[in-house]
């Protein structure tokens, strides 16, 4: 008997981290969020033309590589979408039901925080991501959302006008704002990473990253 919280249900789903993709039903799409600043800085190296092996993105974003990985290894096409790239995710999406010529289930899995015990945080700019992929989606007319889903995408719609003050006020975005690590592994890397600002830029990158034997290239 399907559990109450797989999601199956529903054509458009929401989950966070590694252990809410567990939970649910298996997808033909999984779009990976993680706003700051795995989805946003992947989005611009694809758009730009270049490719990042899924080992490399793990030496500076450890969390969205994971939930990445997770997600490959259920089979599904693995995307990686956020507020900059939302409106393109969307279509992605689009193309790839199109393609199948079958209705096509979409599970939207923000990646989350972990903190420094290994728990997982709910982080807002991945809430905002989510919503705004969902109501991209919405707008596509592939809109038979979980109640999670649509929650996050009415909140996005709602909160839209404040993107860019919500994510540098947020946790995560103070953080990245005085934290040099990661910056300096992406410069190791040849990467210049998406700025907190940048990521909150709503559809301002027409480039959606896929995940393909393990490289992230531009879908098309």
């Amino acid at each position: 008997m399907p559990s109450p919280f797989d999601q199956s249900y529903y054509q458009v789903r929401l989950e966070w981290g590694t252990e809410g993709l567990a939970r649910l039903a298996p997808a033909d799409i999984v779009v990976v969020v993680d706003v700051l600043r795995f989805s946003s800085t992947m989005a611009d190296v694809v758009a730009a033309g270049g490719t990042v092996p899924l080992e490399d993105a793990r030496d500076w974003s450890s969390n969205g590589a994971a939930v990445a990985t997770a997600a490959a290894e259920t089979g599904a096409v693995v995307l990686l979408g956020g507020i900059r790239n939302a409106a393109a995710t969307a279509r992605a999406v689009m193309t790839l039901q199109e393609r199948r010529a079958d209705r096509t289930s979409v599970t939207i899995l923000a990646a989350g925080e972990r903190t420094p015990d290994g728990d997982l945080r709910h982080a807002v700019e991945d809430q905002l991501g989510a919503g705004a992929v969902i109501a991209a989606l919405t707008d596509l007319g592939i809109d038979h959302s979980a109640p999670d889903g649509a929650v996050a995408s009415e909140s996005f719609r709602a909160l839209r006008r404040a993107l860019r003050h919500l994510l540098t006020a947020s946790g995560s975005g103070r953080e990245l704002a005085v934290g040099v690590a990661s910056t300096a592994r992406m410069a190791e890397s040849g990467i210049r990473p998406a700025t907190v600002e940048e990521a909150a830029e709503l559809d301002a990158v027409d480039a959606v990253p896929v995940l393909r034997d393990g490289v992230f290239e531009r879908f098309a």
